[in-house]
């Protein structure tokens, strides 16, 4: 027998339903539960079933499904037969989803009655795809009903189960969406969860812990942190979508101890009324995190002081390049900071790629430090590439800064830089002082054109429910951010927008709307 045969294989939720199957692993919003006995027995039902159909490991699969009481099924489904697969975003329109589930190679969909329409339409727009598996009652012409496909089939393991991959794609802020694609590890599943030394020493996680999840799945933290949670045999509170008074009560009701949130959460929350959050006993909570955007210090100080000293960030991507954390002492005394490195090592290079001293502002790289970093972004070895510089060390291309005490500051996208008669002004700072004005609901500020000085600082803003627009809004918001900020960081005009263009993973898709200002202002070539 070999040494990777002899490896322990814990962590899987068989290992708790042979313990506890009574135990919820799935606990939606709406109520539904789905226990660890049947997570284990559904999951290798699909694994059995797809493995009859001849699916292998290597394979791809693309699933578009909304948070409820069968994705997790699904996922663990797809991670034990050693496959790739891609959850997309449910939310976009045919032709953007068609996009992925051809890109990434996909000859197996499975998605839900609840998407009927968007599934009848992908038909055509995706010719690769042999099986069409929907879940539910409404099964569109084309496709397959996933219960009756599985049916039949034990819910056993395999006889050789392998680590599958979620290759999912990035959020598309710069042009199409990229999958991000690693080798397959070829473990045997169980073995293999590179989030579990984090959530068990860091965050204080272990079997018994409720984690809610309140982020859509078909993005990586929410899929892979609750993934995780469930492999170390806790419960995970799913909301359907995210409600800030709701969240509170789900926190109550089921004593959740862990979550995951994003900026614009925090500050939903804590709009809401004095009387509303003073409702809600939190106490159960003993650690949650925040990422994928930035966060004002203000909007975290805020946080603290209500939920204690249990807030922590972390900044990572997808791509796995590297991770730094801050615990909520450590954001008091290092405001704005999103930490020090715990995986890789933080590097700040000029233009010319070579270091910069401490508070000078340059590309955020990771270097792999004792890591190993293997990725490509799926048929793109350009973009790939570009990611890497010559010593090895990999970007998102975020701004920021390192202070002496190696706490790394973002100071914004190297996009979204806005450079106004020869100063660098960071439009990341701008919103974090306007989001804290109580008539604005959500803001985002980028350069515009301005023939003088290249460009000045524009800011559309959102307001707050109940709040009306217009010039006298704008005067106000512009004298609070005067009082915060010096005058030549602030907006020269304000637009307004009854939405922002901001996905469920908190990230705001600015591109969308600077282009706009810059396409109107482009000379006539008529």
């Amino acid at each position: 027998m070999s040494a990777d045969e002899t490896r322990p294989t814990h962590l899987r939720p068989g290992t708790y339903a042979a313990r506890d199957g009574a135990r919820p692993a799935v606990i939606t919003g709406s109520g539904a539960v789905v226990t660890f006995a049947q997570l284990e027995e559904r999951s290798c039902r699909l694994a059995q079933a797809l493995h009859a159909h001849g699916l292998r490991p290597g394979d791809h699969v693309a699933v578009l499904l909304p948070n409820d009481e069968r994705t997790h099924e699904v996922a663990f489904g797809l991670q034990r037969s050693g496959v790739y697969y891609t959850l997309a975003n449910w939310h976009l329109t045919a032709e953007e989803a068609a996009y992925i589930v051809n890109d990434c190679g996909a000859r197996t969909l499975i998605t839900s009655s609840a998407l009927a329409a968007l599934a009848e339409e992908l038909v055509d727009l995706t010719p690769e795809v042999g099986l069409r598996l929907v879940l539910g009652d409404d099964v569109p012409p084309g496709h397959v009903s996933y219960d009756q496909f599985v049916a039949g089939f034990p819910g056993e393991p395999l006889a050789r189960e392998l680590e599958g991959f979620a290759m999912l794609y990035s959020s598309g802020t710069t042009g199409h969406p990229k999958g991000i694609r690693r080798p397959l590890s070829e473990e045997p599943f169980g073995t293999s969860a590179t989030l579990v030394p984090m959530l068990g020493r860091v965050m204080g996680f272990g079997e018994g812990s409720i984690y809610l999840s309140p982020a859509p799945l078909y993005h990586s933290a929410p899929l892979v942190w609750s993934m995780t949670a469930q492999r170390m045999g806790g419960t995970v509170v799913l909301m359907e979508h995210f409600d800030p008074e709701r969240c509170l009560a789900l926190i109550e009701q089921y004593r959740v101890t862990h979550a995951q949130f994003v900026p614009t959460m925090f500050v939903r929350m804590l709009k809401l009324p004095a009387e509303v959050r003073s409702r809600y006993d939190l106490s159960s909570l003993r650690s949650v995190v925040h990422a994928a955007a930035p966060c004002a210090p203000e909007v975290k100080r805020r946080m603290i002081e209500w939920w204690g000293p249990i807030v922590h960030e972390y900044y990572s991507g997808t791509e796995g390049l590297g991770m730094t954390w801050i615990t909520s002492e450590e954001a008091l005394t290092h405001p704005g900071s999103v930490g020090r490195a715990i995986w890789g090592e933080v590097h700040v290079c000029g233009d010319d790629g070579e270091e910069l001293p401490v508070g000078q502002d340059g590309v955020v790289y990771f270097g792999s430090g004792t890591r190993t970093v293997t990725f490509e972004y799926n048929h793109d070895p350009e973009k790939t590439r570009e990611t890497f510089n010559d010593k090895g060390w990999a970007t998102l291309w975020d701004v920021g800064h390192l202070d002496e005490d190696g706490f790394l500051y973002l100071t914004d996208r190297k996009l979204f830089m806005i450079v106004s008669g020869g100063v660098n002004i960071y439009p990341q700072e701008i919103e974090d002082v306007l989001v804290l004005h109580p008539a604005v609901e959500d803001v985002a500020v980028f350069g515009v054109p301005e023939p003088e000085m290249g460009e000045e600082v524009k800011a559309v803003v959102q307001p707050a429910p109940g709040v009306a627009p217009g010039p006298e809004l704008e005067a106000e918001i512009l004298e609070f951010c005067r009082d915060h900020l010096s005058h030549y960081k602030c907006p020269r005009s304000v637009d307004f927008t009854e939405a922002m263009p901001r996905g469920e993973n908190g990230k705001l898709y600015k591109k969308v709307l600077r282009e706009a200002y810059w396409a109107s202002s482009a000379p006539s070539t008529s």
